[in-house]
């Protein structure tokens, strides 16, 4: 009878493989143009018993830590039943109270925590106990997130705070983050898979790769079947003691991974992949709501001349992320009072004339940031407009990396002024999440972790005092359509940009978070916030120069409260 019961079991199976391949196809095949598109997403399979090897190893130096868990597996049971794996259980035990949630994690959690010197200490009483840095390499934890999609984690590394390593130039704590996702997202990536071996970590490691891109140093490795991703922000430059350099934040991160060891998660029910489809959109159309197509980049803005991304991906379904319609998705450098990204302006603005261009196009563009273009439709995408900023997805590898968003509507400062007064529409969380910011930082991300997906979202541009003020500060929960700050015009100071909110996207691939062109789910999560279908127009080059008099911008009901700069 055994035999035949699996064999039933694999035909059924096979069965639901073939079905969703099927589905697939049809989906894939069925598929309109225009139509916008939801992402592939591939699914990995842990090796628990893996797990359970590598987790007595690393206790077993310690016989009496050793002897407090149970690796005898209860094979009664099925085997998604945590109880089959003890020794696990009883890990969490002991670590759940120190990383919230950390046995719903569907993936094995690494950190650099050791629970044999943790349990070793308990068992002496010594008062007082010392710190958590203590077990853990001298890292602070900063952040710690779990979830169905697996686990984020963000500790820093204070000067002086670890012994036996070089000094570093840089004076600041090094912030490094970890992910382990059992979600990888099926992406387009030109620059996927490369990098260089770490001879010095091969043999904890065999398949790690040092990748720097993207404005991070990463250390990608697969252990037990799952991809992790170690990284850390820095700069591909000469050390100095404000800004990290990358061989410097090396050193860190390889620290980081040497002290790397299990501390929690339980196996869960093995899933399908996610299959790409089409997504649903409203049915009437807007009669003011007009977009250009994606990829479609304001002429000769990008970076060395190239072009946009042309992605039709909606990667989440999302909140909008400005509270109240209507909205401008327009560029910020290259249309009116834009600095044209550093490259010149004609005639320069020290003339501070009623007209210019930017020398890299003919543009006629005005020195008011209320200047009615700014503020009617069609959006544009400026995902890979030209910036210094690496983007593997953009054609010239360098780009902008999310969209620029404007509010209803500019309000300036009085009839002389040609600046808009900032903080006064609110910025709302697009979906339920976990807030990665310390203080004083320039930027919020938000952290999505669910069944299906496994993505991050940044703000830019607001605050950092407000902020600060506020409590949207690393490990805060925060619920969609939750108030995150207002839109304002903070770029290293106030005044540094004009009033809008910069806004991207990342998805988890091998390589680490990627960014992905946000354009078209900011169009699918307007259209669902309006109610209305927008309608795509012709692009820049075919459509000619702008109307003489654009459209007037809607006026809101009442504009959110809010402080003045």
């Amino acid at each position: 009878m055994r035999p035949a019961v699996r064999g039933s079991i694999s035909l059924r199976f096979a069965g639901r493989a073939a079905a969703a391949w099927l589905l697939l196809a049809i989906t894939i095949g069925g598929a309109a143009a225009g139509d916008f598109r939801t992402p592939g997403i591939s699914i990995v399979r842990v090796e628990w018993r893996t797990v359970l090897d590598q987790l007595k190893s690393e206790i077993e130096d310690r016989p009496a830590i050793a002897g407090r868990f149970t690796f005898n597996a209860l094979r009664h049971l099925p085997p998604t039943d945590p109880r089959t794996m003890p020794a696990l259980m009883q890990l969490n035990a002991v670590t759940l109270p120190l990383f919230e949630r950390i046995n719903q994690s569907p993936v094995p959690v690494l950190l650099p925590f050791d629970t044999g010197m943790y349990l070793a200490e308990r068992m002496t009483n010594a008062s007082p106990r010392p710190p958590l840095a203590h077990f853990q390499d001298g890292f602070q934890e900063r952040m710690f997130n779990a979830g169905p999609a697996g686990y984020d984690a963000k500790f820093a590394l204070a000067p002086g705070a670890a012994g036996g390593m070089p000094q570093l130039t840089y004076k600041r704590p090094v912030e490094v983050q970890i992910t382990g996702s059992i979600l990888t997202y099926d992406i387009d990536d030109p620059s996927g898979g490369k990098g260089e071996p770490v001879s010095a970590l091969a043999a904890q490691f065999p398949d790690l790769r040092r990748i720097i891109r993207e404005g991070d140093v990463r250390y990608a490795f697969t252990r037990f079947g799952v991809p992790y991703v170690v990284s850390i922000h820095c700069l591909d430059s000469a050390p100095r003691a404000n800004r990290l350099a990358c061989r410097e934040a090396s050193v860190v991160a390889e620290r980081f991974l040497k002290a790397l060891r299990i501390a929690g998660g339980r196996p869960l029910q093995s899933r399908m992949p996610i299959a790409p489809g089409v997504m649903p959109r409203p049915e009437t159309f807007s009669p003011d709501f007009t977009y250009r197509p994606p990829g479609d980049i304001i002429a000769n803005s990008g970076y060395r001349g190239e072009s946009g991304h042309a992605d039709t991906t909606v990667y989440s379904q999302i909140r909008f992320p400005i509270e109240r319609a209507p909205a401008y998705a327009n560029s910020q450098s290259f249309l009116n009072w834009g600095d044209c990204f550093y490259r010149g302006r004609v005639p320069p603005p020290s003339d501070k004339g009623d007209h210019y261009h930017c020398k890299s196009s003919n543009k006629p563009l005005v020195f008011d940031e209320s200047a009615p273009e700014n503020y009617s439709y069609p959006w544009q995408d400026n995902f890979c407009e030209a910036r210094d900023f690496n983007v593997g997805q953009c054609p010239a590898g360098f780009g902008h990396q999310g969209q620029d968003l404007r509010p209803a509507t500019c309000t300036l400062r009085n009839k002389r002024a040609d600046r808009c007064i900032p903080n006064r529409y609110a910025v709302v969380a697009v979906r339920d999440g976990v807030i990665i910011r310390s203080p004083k930082h320039q930027s919020v991300t938000l952290l999505v972790n669910t069944r299906n997906e496994h993505l991050r979202f940044r703000y830019m541009h607001m605050n950092p005092a407000q902020l600060d003020k506020s409590g949207m500060l690393d490990d805060r929960r925060v619920s969609e359509g939750e108030k995150i700050g207002l839109i304002s015009n903070y770029m290293d100071h106030p005044g540094g940009t004009t009033t809008h909110l910069h806004f991207d996207v990342q998805v988890f691939t091998r390589d680490g978070w990627i960014w992905v062109n946000p354009y078209v789910t900011l169009i699918s999560a307007y259209e669902r916030l309006i109610g209305e279908r927008g309608r795509e127009i012709a692009t820049e080059a075919e459509a000619g120069p702008p109307p003489a008099k654009p459209q007037d911008p809607v006026h809101p009901e009442k504009p959110a409260e809010g402080e003045d700069d």
